[in-house]
């Protein structure tokens, strides 16, 4: 891996400003771990993974509220097996003061194992606002999804941004994570050209082994040729070691125009580990402010 220079302006810091986080529901210990080096009040999504049940979904967000975060707890609409189930998720984070934002994702089932196909069936329901949700966020692809065409993409945003204006609901974007600046502003300029005003929180993967990045790039369908990864700061010739965000951001920061952009804010996957990630950001801030 190319070593990362540490030479960075003060403009490099807004782009962490209010960022947030991801993590499963079995991460509870690595949250509790990695508290002392993120910001109170930062937003933690917590993923819903289909090898989960209810209980430790509802318990991980409790979590992230009792140790000063923000949770946002993801519902997948292909992983809920009927109307009854979505309810008793919304009612347990309603009970437990954590059903004020979500993220909403279609799930990885290719078959729904219950009545909703995608999030925008979730949001048709009315029942978000009935448990108490006031936040919604839904998902962005800069470089298409590998099992969805880029026409139903852009239909499926519009017709999301759509339904939440009408209940009304406030909403947002995070995007899929990308090792390549141009295609997500590019993206983001579209976004905003179709008439979708959402804040945008751009998907960025935290430092992590440059292994375990190939590997979650090939499953999003995120592109990775060699000139790509190596604008990133790594050589797909040499999988050894980690990569972090700096370039990236840097570059994100450079080309950023908020006339044609609006604000944008980060959002770190954290395939490296919470601590990893959230100790980076400390560190990149802290250089960046020297």
């Amino acid at each position: 891996m190319n070593p990362v220079s540490t030479v960075r302006t003060a403009a490099d810091t807004s782009l962490l400003d209010d960022f947030s986080l991801e993590m499963t529901g079995k991460d509870v210990p690595k949250l509790e771990e990695a508290r002392d080096t993120i910001p109170e009040g930062t937003r933690i999504n917590v993923t819903f993974l289909g090898n989960e049940d209810l209980e430790l979904r509802l318990a991980a967000a409790r979590a992230v509220k009792r140790l000063g975060f923000v949770p946002v707890p993801h519902i997948s609409a292909r992983r809920l097996g009927s109307r009854d189930d979505f309810e008793r998720f919304l009612a347990g984070l309603r009970a437990d003061g954590t059903s004020d934002s979500v993220f909403l994702v279609g799930g990885d089932p290719a078959v729904p194992e219950g009545p909703y196909a995608d999030s925008l069936s979730l949001i048709d329901t009315g029942l978000l606002q009935e448990y108490g949700v006031q936040d919604v966020g839904i998902t962005g692809y800069p470089e298409g999804h590998p099992a969805i065409d880029a026409g139903v993409l852009w239909s499926a945003l519009r017709d999301k941004h759509t339904a939440l204006a009408a209940q009304p609901l406030e909403g947002g974007i995070i995007t899929q994570f990308g090792f390549d600046v141009e295609p997500v502003l590019a993206w983001v300029e579209e976004v905003r050209s179709r008439g979708v005003a959402l804040p945008i929180r751009i998907g960025v993967p935290g430092p992590a082994g440059i292994k375990r990045l190939m590997t979650y790039a090939s499953r999003f369908g995120v592109g990775t040729s060699a000139s790509v990864v190596k604008k990133y700061g790594f050589s797909i010739t040499n999988l050894m070691g980690t990569a972090g965000p700096d370039r990236f951001l840097r570059a994100l920061d450079a080309a950023h125009d908020p006339h044609r952009h609006g604000e944008l804010k980060i959002h770190f996957y954290t395939f490296g580990g919470l601590r990893a990630t959230s100790e980076w950001a400390a560190r990149f801030r802290k250089d960046s402010a020297a």
